[in-house]
């Protein structure tokens, strides 16, 4: 052992002297230019709209403690933001501690300093840390303050945390509140980041969401404004009835099951200090279709990871359902749980509250271990009351969510679908033709149009690897119809069973059945509205097996052209108008043979060109991250329940149809 620290040591020799002039003291701001990952998060799109998150939610605060009713943002340019509010202003006076610097100066270029610590400034506050300015500040190439109290206008510049000028006195005004005008440093950020118009917009809507008491006046640079997601140039956003005005507003015309929304405020109790335990407002939708969701903030600060006051919801909504069940005698609803609860809501909930504790800097989840207790305190007798004024309604809803909780309890009395063993036979569709091999990273399943073109595809296959699912005309629409009719769909039924993965909630890809998931159908428009409808089904109830790249589309020709020897074969009419140029002579009788459908094709023709891994095109089905919201609205409208929307668009692109002379 000796013998073995001996040869370890003598061949690590230090490259130079490690001593006490090797340790650094970073001062000021150098460490969050050194390392701005520990403060906002990273360098990305998202750290870099971090940064107008602090600014703004600083005014926030102000307009949250009653001394601000109006905040301004403008989007200057593509980067630089000017955030204005009118609140009392940052003290100008000489800090007691560092008397030969004024407040505002203190603020801005050392960390943990600001005015919501005590708690004597901010009852509840966003900043909690007194890092949010100084980062900013820090990682700005340039940063202008203008502060406007007792009729008096001061004005400082800074640069990447260092002053650049003094704290001057500007000509006297009547107005109050504080202006922050920064541009994020490219040295850290790179010269390609810059700010999103719409996101920027999306998270003033937010803000004057959260506190109906402030308006937020939104301006931008015209030539920022691209794109049909892009925001108005100016806007004056309110919501005077705060998260249910902009829930209502969200959810546009989707379907509810109860009308109106579950909404309201409250205060929470006393702190035991005698101070305001602070406030809890909450809108509640329970949806009959579409995604539920849950987005919490406290102190006006988002929680995208949750946290306890999202706990104390989900408890007050669970017993609450609980009581109402068991007081109705409602069948098994003592078996609600969360899941089934939380499957039918789209809600908005936001706290404020007295020294909060958040997971990181960033604050993406609240761990205050009170919040749990005080919001579930605060919204259960309101549920019990809501419940209370339409018994009819309650009843209604409360049975539905007992539906899901049957359905949660079948699925897991069932056996999970596995591959066949010599000692168990698989619970599968009677369909379904499986492959033999088990890896599911080895095998792939085709979706096929009835059962002709399963015939078919059942001979072309490679049996080991390959599957065959035949799927009976089109699919159900999944966009228009209710949860009950997916449910009650014997194609999506054994679709469903056949992967063996689950979907929308109980969706679990480690339990996908095959590597690829690929819908083969005719290369005809009726082929392409059933590979249409079978995406809709993937995007909206299996959205992980579409970004994990699971999905594909099999490209089947539609043509065989044949001379002598040689064939070729053509996906379209165009195609085969090329092919006959390039691969043939001009005055050659080329056989042209159309297949009527893959029922029809030749198992070799169809081997050859759509099966066969060595030979075939697979297209694969992706949605990018920045774009899945368009894709979810461009499916709602094309194959949602409002025909409106879809003969809109019929319009919008009738412009770009080549009328074809038939």
């Amino acid at each position: 052992m000796a013998d073995m620290f001996e040869q370890d040591s003598s061949r690590s020799q230090p490259a130079e002297n490690y001593d006490a002039g090797a340790i650094e003291v970073l001062e000021g701001l150098e460490p969050v230019r050194r390392r701005p990952g520990m403060y906002i998060g990273g360098t990305d799109d998202t750290a870099y709209h971090h940064l107008a998150s602090e600014i703004i939610d600083n005014a926030m605060d102000e307009a949250v403690a009653g001394h601000a009713t109006t905040i301004e943002v403008c989007l200057e340019d593509a980067r630089t933001l000017m955030v204005r509010d009118n609140g009392r202003g940052i003290p100008t006076d000489p800090h007691p501690r560092f008397p030969e610097k004024s407040a505002l100066e203190v603020i801005f270029t050392t960390l943990h300093a600001g005015g919501k610590f005590s708690g004597k400034s901010y009852a509840t506050s966003g900043g909690l840390h007194g890092v949010g300015s100084s980062v900013v500040n820090a990682l700005a190439s340039r940063l202008e303050v203008e502060v406007y109290r007792g009729r008096k206008g001061w004005r400082q510049t800074f640069s990447r945390g260092l002053p650049t000028s003094a704290l001057e006195s500007t000509k006297p005004a009547l107005k109050r509140g504080t202006m922050v005008r920064f541009t994020p440093d490219s040295e850290i950020f790179g010269g390609s980041l810059h700010f999103s118009p719409a996101r920027l917009y999306r998270q003033c809507q937010v803000k004057a969401a959260l506190f109906r008491g402030v308006s937020i006046s939104w301006s931008c640079a015209p030539d920022l404004l691209k794109g049909e997601n892009a925001p108005p140039a100016e806007a004056v956003i309110a919501y005077p009835n705060g998260l249910e005005d902009a829930l209502t507003a969200d959810l546009g015309s989707s379907p509810t099951l109860l009308t109106p929304l579950w909404a309201g405020d409250a205060d929470l109790p006393v702190a035991a200090d005698g101070q305001p335990g602070g406030r809890v407002e909450w809108a509640v939708a329970f949806l009959d279709q579409g995604t539920s969701s849950l987005i919490s903030y406290c102190n006006t600060i988002p929680t995208p990871q949750g946290g306890t006051h999202e706990n104390g919801l989900r408890a007050a909504l669970v017993k609450g359902f609980r009581n109402w069940g068991e007081q109705r005698k409602i069948r098994r609803a003592n078996a609600i749980t969360a899941e089934d609860v939380l499957g039918t809501i789209n809600a908005r909930l936001s706290v404020f509250i007295r020294n909060p504790q958040f997971q990181g800097q960033t604050k993406d989840r609240l761990t205050t271990q009170e919040a749990s207790r005080l919001v579930e305190g605060a919204l259960r007798d309101r549920l019990d009351h809501w419940l209370g004024g339409n018994p009819q309604q309650a009843d209604s809803l409360v049975g539905y969510i007992v539906e899901r909780a049957e359905e949660r309890l079948r699925r897991r009395e069932a056996r999970e679908t596995s591959r066949k063993t010599a000692t168990r036979r698989l619970r599968l569709p009677g369909k379904l033709t499986d492959c033999s091999r088990s890896n599911a990273h080895e095998t792939e399943l085709f979706l096929v149009e009835g059962e002709s073109a399963g015939g078919s595809a059942r001979q072309a296959r490679d049996r080991e690897t390959q599957a065959v699912l035949p799927l009976r005309g089109k699919i159900l629409n999944v966009a228009s119809a209710t949860q009950e009719k997916l449910r009650a769909n014997t194609e999506l039924r054994d679709l469903i069973e056949a992967l063996g993965c689950g979907f929308g909630k109980t969706l679990d890809l480690n339990r996908l059945r095959y590597g690829r998931v690929i819908i083969m159908t005719d290369a005809d428009v009726d082929g392409a509205h059933i590979a249409s409808l079978l995406m809709t089904f993937f995007f909206r109830e299996m959205p992980d097996l579409v970004r994990q790249g699971h999905l594909y589309l099999a490209q089947p020709p539609l043509y065989r052209l044949t001379h002598g020897s040689r064939t070729v074969y053509a996906m379209d009419d165009l195609d085969r108008d090329r092919r006959l140029k390039a691969d043939f002579k001009p005055n050659a009788k080329v056989e042209i043979s159309r297949f009527k459908g893959l029922g029809e094709m030749p198992v070799s023709d169809l081997k050859e060109t759509t099966m066969s891994p060595s030979r075939r095109t697979l297209l694969r089905v992706t949605v990018p991250p920045e774009e899945n919201l368009l894709t979810r609205t461009r499916i709602e409208s094309l194959m949602g329940r409002k025909p409106e929307l879809r003969f809109q668009f019929i319009q919008e692109q009738a412009r770009s149809v080549e009328l074809l002379d038939i």
